[in-house]
Order: structure tokens, then C-alpha cells, then sequence
């Protein structure tokens, strides 16, 4: 048996990568939401902006999951 290293490292690296890419998109609209709540309590306008914000985050944390669904779908 014969184990490809460069292979399995760059399995390795680009999961890592896109595992810390969609925590730090998740941690942004966390952040959003905490944003809007603050502008909310202090009657500020920006709210609306801090809320799309984050959902846009969202969207894409979810669409990246579901991409990867896909991808382990279509190959089975």
C-alpha cells in the first residue's frame, strides 16, 4: 500500500483552511447581530445594516455547508 503524502497534505490544508474561513464567517455574524442588538438599546440608526450583515454571513456559512454536502453526495 501506497499512501500519497502530498495528497493527504493537501487534503489536509485546504480543510483546515476552509474550517477556519467558516468559523471566522459565523464569528462575523455573531458579531452583527451583537451590533444590532447594542444599536438597538441605544436607539442608534445602524441596525439595519448590522442585521444584513449577518445574515449575509449566514448565507454563506450555509451555502458553504451545503456545498459540501453536495460534493459528498454526488461523489457517492
Amino acid at each position: 500500500m501506497k499512501i500519497d503524502w502530498a495528497a493527504l497534505g493537501s487534503v489536509f490544508g485546504v480543510s483546515l483552511a476552509v474550517t477556519v474561513g467558516l468559523v471566522a464567517l459565523f464569528t462575523l455574524g455573531i458579531a452583527g447581530l451583537s451590533r444590532r442588538e447594542r444599536a438597538v438599546t441605544q436607539a442608534n440608526g445602524g441596525g439595519a445594516l448590522a442585521l444584513t450583515g449577518a445574515y449575509v454571513c449566514f448565507a454563506t456559512c450555509a451555502a458553504a455547508v451545503a456545498y459540501g454536502i453536495y460534493l459528498i453526495m454526488a461523489k457517492a
